[in-house]
């Protein structure tokens, strides 16, 4: 399905192009030791409370996901209703960045569009903690709510996008109820930069570097063996019989030769409709000029990918 917006990026969307290096503290990389000591410092000045005060009308409550390993889980729900949809979001950040405001709207908005509650896991972040640390603990709490849930809507935006798609797949292969639908905002997906046309794009994309990226896929996947596993790399993985999907990806992006994988990866499965198990309803849109995450942001081009967004989920 085609991208239709306007021909040219709008004022606001280029004028965030530019500040976005500003506003997020983009900065050449430095050394690996450097880096890592400036996440930790970052991680650790963060708040750990979900941002709630950026929406209203919401309660918020902590959830753990078990008593052997805990990390919390931030259930926002409308105030004084209990819904029977989900909103499993996981959020972005490169694996390195916990949750903002940005994310808990969006998330929050969804969840009005649905009349669902959200689910926000707080997973552990790398360098400290790489994707085994969390893997298997979100995928048991996902099985549990899909299999008490009406409904399950299963999002996520950047890293978030590629640990959704992983925990669909490891769903998937453990049988069981499954997420309903998987809404992907410009996924990381390959963290094996496979793709040489991700390099072709390092200085045009504003936010994201080929160097950053390679040194956090290095630290999540915490052995250079495992960056191609599918719970690390999910574009590399099995695509058949997922739930339908859609993924929304701009061309100023890192990530958009990834998304560009998986969606002719996709493309290449039978699509037999009496035999779905075969294939993947994956709908890819993909928007010329857009930066990443685009859909997240206050721009018009986000409203736009709103309204396909809705319109797939209803």
């Amino acid at each position: 399905m085609p991208w239709q917006a306007r021909a040219v990026p709008s004022l606001r969307h280029q004028a965030l192009a530019r500040v976005v290096p500003r506003l997020r503290g983009v900065a050449p990389l430095e050394s690996a030791r450097a880096e890592r000591a400036k996440v930790l410092e970052l991680q650790a000045a963060a708040d750990p409370a979900l941002p709630t005060s950026a929406v209203r009308h919401f309660e918020a409550r902590y959830e753990a996901t078990t008593a052997e390993a805990p990390f919390p889980v931030h259930v926002v729900r409308p105030r004084g209703r209990r819904p029977r949809t989900t909103v499993y979001y996981l959020h972005g950040g490169a694996y390195v960045a916990p949750a903002d405001p940005l994310h808990l709207r969006y998330a929050v908005r969804l969840a009005g569009e649905l009349d669902a509650e959200v689910v926000l896991p707080d997973y552990p972040l790398a360098p400290r903690h790489d994707w085994r640390a969390s893997h298997h603990l979100l995928l048991h709490d996902l099985a549990e709510r899909c299999a008490t849930q009406d409904r399950v809507v299963l999002v996520g935006d950047s890293a978030g996008g590629g640990l959704a798609l992983a925990l669909a797949q490891s769903l998937r292969d453990q049988g069981g109820a499954g997420a309903s639908q998987l809404v992907l905002l410009s996924p990381w997906v390959d963290l094996t930069t496979s793709t040489p046309a991700t390099y072709d794009l390092d200085g045009r994309d504003p936010w994201l570097s080929i160097d950053k990226l390679e040194l956090y896929a290095e630290w999540w996947a915490g052995t250079p063996s495992d960056l191609a596993r599918p719970e690390v790399s999910p574009a590399l993985g099995d695509l058949a019989g997922l739930p339908p999907t859609l993924m929304l990806c701009g061309t100023r992006d890192l990530l958009v030769p990834g998304c560009r994988l998986l969606a002719d990866r996709a493309a290449a499965l039978p699509q037999d409709p009496d035999d779905p198990a075969d294939g993947w309803d994956l709908t890819y849109l993909e928007a010329p000029d857009l930066i990443h995450v685009f859909a997240l942001m206050p721009i018009p081009e986000a409203e736009t990918a709103w309204r396909y967004t809705t319109d797939f989920l209803r």
